[in-house]
């Protein structure tokens, strides 16, 4: 499973959540709204180190092995 960053656009808090899919709708801890995937942010895969060449849009890569 890996940790992405998001951003909420109703209250723009930047947070990084664990998930199970990069589809998976993930809401933003304060004000509870739907977050936007923030692209700009570090991506892990599941070892918890960081991915070699990874832009983080797994629709374009398979995902990280």
């Amino acid at each position: 499973m890996p940790i992405f960053r998001y951003r909420c656009p109703q209250c723009g808090k930047i947070f990084d959540e664990l998930v199970k899919t990069h589809g998976e709708e993930v809401l933003c801890p304060d004000c509870r709204r739907a977050a936007e995937r923030c692209w700009s942010g570090t991506v892990y895969s599941a070892t918890g180190k960081p991915a070699k060449k990874c832009s983080g849009d797994c629709k374009t890569c398979g995902g990280c092995h």
